[in-house]
């Protein structure tokens, strides 16, 4: 059954309600099937990738940018955004990172370079806000994190 906020929800909106930090019932409905998939999938991939490294915390991000599911260690490893019928990840690509995107820079997805390249550089890297949309989009996200930082475990 859909609540009200779905029922005139757009795809790509934020879950932007403040006062309600989501629960996994609540990111699956909000997602749908396929992008709940990713959400998960990607989950476990950190999980399997990086045991016992992050926890993962909630943060809200205001009107506009609503909730996240931010991995963080020192300093932010990615951010997952549940948006209605799809799901994005931020990525921050420090000054070192964006080095190594640019020695890849051939290996990436044009769709990819284009959003580095569109990106704006603010003091603390250039953030990266990546829809997934399929396999190959979370499997390219995988590859930027690890970019970022080595994983741990295979």
């Amino acid at each position: 059954m859909e609540t009200n906020a779905q029922q005139t929800a757009q795809i790509g909106d934020r879950m932007a309600d403040k006062f309600s930090e989501p629960d996994e019932r609540t990111i699956r409905d909000w997602l749908g099937p396929e992008a709940f998939e990713h959400w998960v999938e990607l989950r476990k991939w950190i999980d399997e990738f990086y045991p016992d490294v992050f926890q993962p915390d909630w943060i809200y991000g205001g009107k506009k940018r609503g909730w996240a599911l931010r991995y963080k260690q020192n300093k932010a490893f990615c951010s997952l955004m549940p948006e209605y019928g799809q799901l994005s990840t931020l990525v921050v690509l420090g000054r070192v990172e964006r080095e190594k995107f640019e020695e890849r820079r051939c290996s990436w997805s044009p769709g990819l370079v284009k959003l580095y390249d569109e990106s704006r550089t603010y003091h603390d890297g250039k953030w990266l806000t990546v829809p997934i949309l399929s396999a190959d989009d979370r499997d390219e996200v995988a590859d930027l994190m690890r970019m970022k930082r080595p994983a741990v475990a295979r």
